[in-house]
């Protein structure tokens, strides 16, 4: 037995070079905790990657264990962690989308030619939903997104070192004010509203949660309200689903209309601190949040609660509440068991009211025209509007705000401009990846919450996927559990598990459908979270609906 001589140190040593440079970047930034991704971004976009000596030096900087740090590291996949002997990845790296919208665009042979033209200096890797589903095929050079794709188009950016994202014209502070933005807010927290009847108004318009789950949005904020102080906000743009893109292509254009709503919801439920979580793919969102918050600080028309600005590092998971909660406090995102609820026992353990983006950008228009005006709208005995991110084989794929209940040969026909040329309507995802498959023989179903659930789906945020005469149902699904499979945080042994097995029972010619309906009962059933308890609804629509397919 070797004795480690006396007065070695255990574990790694600090490498002065490395330390040296994590202290040089982090400077005067806090060493909390909670800000460890934050503080794993500013190694990874200084060098391209993070070494295992800066790792040791960033767990050294922040007292942390070293395996704090080493597991958050790699849980993300933006973050490239290189071990002790291994080669550092090239210095740029594009990135294709593979997910389903690409997929039907082209993302294949655009990843084969980029591998093959590209060269040795440049790293050329799959990834999944980028958020630019409409603009399908996407591809990322650096943090620069690249539309409708060509490998002529990467070649170029590459070329040019057009690394960075910038995004066109948007309403800036100054503008909105003009246009009467935070009016509302002002009177809210000047006491000009009451606090009583802004709760009444939102019960009443029936907006509710638009990031997937449905919950209705005043009753939230009244629930809330009824907690123990202290009380957080949290603010989900992680929007990771494959087909969703609407909170990217809002924030793009008008991002003072969510904020005043945020500020609005933080005054109506009594929140002490606001914490947003954005993307790490939405680089020019960011941009755009930190001028933006920074003139708003600099100039607020009322009251602010403290507002931070937290940034993911790619992992779909964190669009579940709880798995971004963890990820805020600088964790791995992995979903809390429940109870408790995160409006008891949330964002560093105090009450939280967690909302999704676009549910905020609705805020101002409601309470300035009302709550019959955004319920008067609506079709089919449904109420309300809905943004619809539509992408695949229509004439205009893009954000479309249409009532509520709309159908989809509806939305098709009058909204998207009809089918692409020499295409047929097929089929159609209703709520993105994890929303199921239906067939066009079922197109005239209302599109809203509550509707789709007896076929085995669900409308989640409106990520509306149509397929074409051109297309496979069976190969659709597949896709999809491959990014589920992909994505699965892990921690529990149905989802993690059962979507790579389903998606080895998928690839052949002839589905066991006893099996897979079998392994996806378990997964729906014992799953944490909702993405293993999602991921079976592509394959279950396919048995159900397009069994010849696969028989």
């Amino acid at each position: 037995m070797t004795r480690t001589k006396r007065g070695k140190p255990k574990g790694r040593a600090v490498d002065a070079k490395a330390l040296a440079e994590v202290q040089a970047l982090l400077g005067k930034k806090p060493r909390r905790r909670d800000l460890l991704i934050e503080h794993l971004h500013l190694i990874q976009d200084r060098f391209g990657h993070i070494s295992a000596a800066h790792v040791v030096a960033l767990a050294r900087e922040m007292k942390l264990a070293l395996t704090e740090v080493f597991e958050v590291a790699t849980f993300y996949h933006h973050f490239d962690v290189i071990k002790e002997g291994d080669v550092a990845p090239p210095a740029l790296t594009v990135r294709v989308c593979d997910s389903l919208s690409c997929e039907l665009a082209g993302a294949q042979p655009l990843l084969e030619k980029l591998k093959a033209t590209l060269g040795p200096n440049v790293r050329v890797v799959p990834v999944p939903c980028i958020g630019r589903c409409e603009q399908a095929p996407a591809a990322v050079v650096g943090q620069n997104p690249v539309v409708k794709a060509t490998a002529e188009k990467v070649s170029a950016q590459v070329a040019a070192n057009n690394i960075h994202c910038t995004v066109d014209k948007y309403i800036g502070f100054n503008e909105y004010r003009k246009q009467g933005g935070y009016r509302i807010a002002a009177a809210c927290l000047g006491g000009e509203r009451d606090a009583e009847d802004i709760l009444r108004t939102m019960e009443d318009s029936g907006l509710r949660g638009l990031g997937g789950a449905g919950f209705p949005a005043g009753r939230k904020w009244r629930i809330l309200r009824a907690e123990s102080r202290p009380r957080l906000l949290a603010v989900n743009i992680d929007e990771g689903e494959p087909g969703t893109f609407k909170d990217r292509y809002y924030l793009e254009r008008d991002p003072h209309r969510f904020l005043e709503g945020m500020v609005i919801a933080a005054w109506a439920a009594q929140i002490s601190e606001v914490y947003i979580y954005l993307r790490d793919e939405y680089a020019g969102c960011r941009a755009i949040l930190e001028r933006e918050i920074a003139a708003l600080q600099k100039e607020p028309p009322c009251p602010l609660p403290p507002i931070h600005l937290r940034r993911g590092a790619g992992a779909y998971i964190c669009g579940e509440e709880s798995a971004m909660i963890e990820s805020i406090e600088g964790k791995r995102g992995m979903p809390r068991l429940r109870p408790p609820y995160v409006a008891q026992v949330g964002l560093f353990g105090y009450p939280t009211l967690e909302h999704n983006m676009e549910t905020l950008y609705w805020v101002r228009d409601i309470l300035e025209q009302g709550a019959g005006w955004f319920a008067g709208h609506g079709r089919h005995g449904r109420k309300g509007l809905r943004s619809f991110s539509v992408s695949g084989r229509v004439r205009t794929p893009g954000v479309h705000l249409a009532p509520a209940g709309i159908t989809v040969r509806e939305l098709i026909d009058e909204f998207c401009g009809g089918m692409l040329p020499g295409h047929e309507f097929y089929a159609y995802l209703p709520g993105g990846a994890s929303g199921g498959i239906l067939p066009a023989a079922k197109g005239d179903i209302p599109l809203d919450f509550d509707t789709l659930q007896p076929h085995d789906c669900f409308i989640g945020s409106a990520a509306v996927i149509i397929l074409s005469d051109r297309d496979k149902a069976s190969a659709a699904a597949r896709n999809l559990m491959k990014f589920f499979s992909d994505e699965s945080c892990g921690q529990c042994t149905p989802c993690r598990v059962g979507t790579a097995k389903a998606l080895e029972l998928m690839k052949a010619p002839q589905w066991n459908k006893d099996l897979l309906g079998e392994l996806s009962a378990a997964m729906a059933d014992a799953s944490i979270c909702g993405l293993g308890q999602a991921a079976p609804n592509p394959v279950r629509c396919v048995i159900r609906h397009f069994g010849h397919e696969i028989e």
